[in-house]
């Protein structure tokens, strides 16, 4: 079992920056993948970012490109995601999710994530 963690979010203005962190806990030694993924109102969730707590390997969906980053401390069980040059379209509920099943490889749909944070809410106003 994997318990996430999400914080960080709250209000910022259009071209601001955010840090959300994603803490981790159970098993975390493994090579699955680590996603962020948002949610607007009325809209599906959509994947941002995703990791693995070993490798290189990082992917970004394509409207955050170049905006965002996401990273991890493996010491202390944490992902984090640094959000720069914010627009209000980024507006949304991020979470945080894990893919335990899947190892090796960085998965950037939905399905293969199994463990999912309570979510932290990013505003941002124009």
């Amino acid at each position: 079992q994997v318990q996430l963690v999400e914080s960080g979010g709250g209000l910022v203005q259009a071209g601001g920056s955010l840090r959300l962190s994603c803490a981790a806990s159970g098993r975390t030694f493994s090579s699955y993948s680590l996603g962020w993924f948002r949610q607007a109102p009325g809209k599906e969730r959509e994947f941002v970012a995703a990791i693995r707590w070993s490798g290189p390997n990082r992917l970004y969906a394509d409207s955050v490109k170049g905006r965002f980053t996401i990273s991890r401390d493996n010491a202390k069980n944490t992902v984090y995601l640094q959000m720069a040059s914010l627009k209000p379209e980024d507006t949304a509920v991020y979470y945080c999710a894990a893919a335990t099943l899947v190892w090796g490889i960085v998965v950037q749909t939905t399905t293969p994530y199994d463990h999912w944070g309570q979510g932290t809410q990013v505003t941002v106003s124009s």
